[in-house]
């Protein structure tokens, strides 16, 4: 697959996570285990939630800014 079709899969593999990623995470951080932890756990786990989606992002950023082969 050339890079600019990676990129244009890769621009809507995003638009979805970046839609259902922040509604799974709000769903999460409404369970009663978070609710009823202490500041200092709920902001680890908030920090956790609203930074994890690096996590499955930066290997689909690496496959779109691949070089194409020659």
């Amino acid at each position: 697959m050339r890079q600019r079709a990676r990129k244009l899969v890769g621009a809507f593999v995003m638009v979805g996570f970046a839609v259902v990623y922040p509604l799974l995470m709000m769903a999460l951080a409404q369970f009663p285990v978070v609710q009823t932890a202490g500041e200092p756990w709920r902001t680890l786990i908030y920090f956790v939630l609203g930074f994890g989606w690096a996590l499955p992002m930066a290997p689909l950023i690496k496959w779109m800014a691949r070089p194409d082969r020659n």
